[in-house]
């Protein structure tokens, strides 16, 4: 009877299902993508391991507002506050980033080996002591050492995706590579980490860079200030590792007593805490916009059912003179609009996982169990919500009246 409802009034019933499938369609797409990229992230994050510490000259994160004069006048990080902060009792090691990838004039550095050449490699230095950090692997080769690192040597190291764009059909390892006009030996190469974005090694991928000594960087780029330290806690010591490093640093920084700290301080798990409230900001606004076509979905059932229940008047009053109680005929009716909800949910997961799949060849994503659940369960609420007002209008017709009126 439910279906025949929908034959009845086609037009009305395919604007119906519409919205809802639409509504649902929206919540299940943003679920997969959401959640793909939180485990994607997660993982990615998890890779730089649990007791890593990250400390930079400003605040991490995301921000919404001009940074203040006071925070732009901040001292920049230095190797000796990395060589300091390797000191502290609860650090296992400790080593600066330099990120020269982009010249004092803001210029791109420019890349060249074998016949090719590129300015998307990020570029940067550090000390030997990073490969004692073991959040990455050498597959090829080996890491520069401190004799290489002390007398200042032209080596460095390429990530995965460096090595593949300049040396697709051999090894990196003995070659040389040109950077800024100066010859480096390349001694070691990366093992490939896995990518947000599969399939992409491009300008924005962590594994497009290369790694060389501090002081060879810091001569591609003499007046270099984008300075990032990475200490390592001894294990089960992270939160107390932060605090040493808190405190020797607003030491040496001469920060007072009484002011905020002068730098920024973050873990693996603050960072995923940061990008997951951002991602459910996101989703709650998403979820918030798509609920516009649950609510368009509900008035048209709505309307379709109030104009059933005028067509079908001497059906009611049929049913009511032989002994149908109210009750039966309003569930007749929920049952009816829960129906035509129903189909556009099923249509919805149906988009929904189509979407998925072709969203994962770009973006890797993943469709939570529940999110199927959630979205029927969500379209045949719908019925339920918009369906009792025509319900209840067929239930108190009276049976003579309605007779009558055919």
């Amino acid at each position: 009877m439910a279906l025949w409802t929908l034959s009845a009034n086609k037009v009305q019933s395919a604007l119906s299902i519409g919205g809802v499938t639409i509504g649902v369609w929206t919540v299940m797409a943003i679920a997969s993508i959401i959640s793909g990229i939180d485990t994607a992230v997660t993982r990615e994050v998890e890779n730089l391991g649990a007791d890593s510490i990250f400390i930079n000259k400003f605040d991490a994160g995301i921000r919404f507002e001009k940074m203040s004069t006071k925070e732009l006048a901040r001292k920049d990080l230095t190797v000796e506050d990395s060589h300091a902060i390797g000191n502290l009792p609860g650090i296992k090691v400790s080593v600066p980033f330099l990120n020269v990838t982009n010249d004092y004039s803001g210029r791109k550095i420019m890349v060249v080996a074998n016949g090719k050449t590129s300015a998307a490699v990020r570029l940067e230095g550090t000390q030997p002591d990073y490969i004692d950090t073991n959040l990455e692997v050498i597959s090829d080769g080996r890491f520069f050492t401190r004799f290489e690192n002390e007398t200042n040597q032209e080596v460095c190291v390429m990530h995965s995706g460096a090595a593949k764009n300049f040396f697709p059909s051999t090894s990196p390892v003995g070659q040389a590579v040109k950077i800024d006009g100066r010859e480096f030996r390349v001694v070691g190469v990366f093992e490939k980490r896995p990518s947000l974005f599969p399939g992409n090694e491009g300008s924005d991928d962590f594994s497009n860079s290369i790694l060389m000594p501090v002081n060879v960087a810091r001569k591609l780029k003499p007046h270099a200030r984008d300075m990032t330290i990475l200490a390592v806690a001894e294990p089960g010591k992270l939160d107390l590792a932060q605090d040493q490093i808190v405190d020797l640093l607003r030491l040496r920084r001469r920060v007072g007593f009484d002011q905020p700290n002068d730098f920024g301080i973050s873990t693996t798990q603050s960072v995923i805490a940061s990008f997951r409230s951002i991602t459910f900001g996101v989703a709650v606004l998403m979820i918030v916009v798509s609920s516009i076509g649950l609510l368009v979905g509900g008035i048209g059932v709505m309307n379709v059912m109030l104009v059933s229940v005028t067509d079908r008047t001497s059906e009611i009053g049929m049913r009511k003179a032989i002994g149908a109680r109210n009750s039966d005929v309003r569930w007749q009716f929920l049952v009816e609009s829960m129906t035509i909800t129903g189909i556009g949910g099923l249509l919805g997961l149906f988009l929904g996982w189509v979407t998925t799949f072709v969203i994962n060849q770009f973006v890797f994503s993943r469709m939570l169990w529940w999110a199927p659940l959630v979205g029927f369960m969500t379209s045949i609420t719908i019925g339920l919500v918009f369906g009792p007002w025509p319900a209840s209008r067929a239930a108190s017709l009276d049976p003579i009246e309605a007779i009558r009126r055919d």
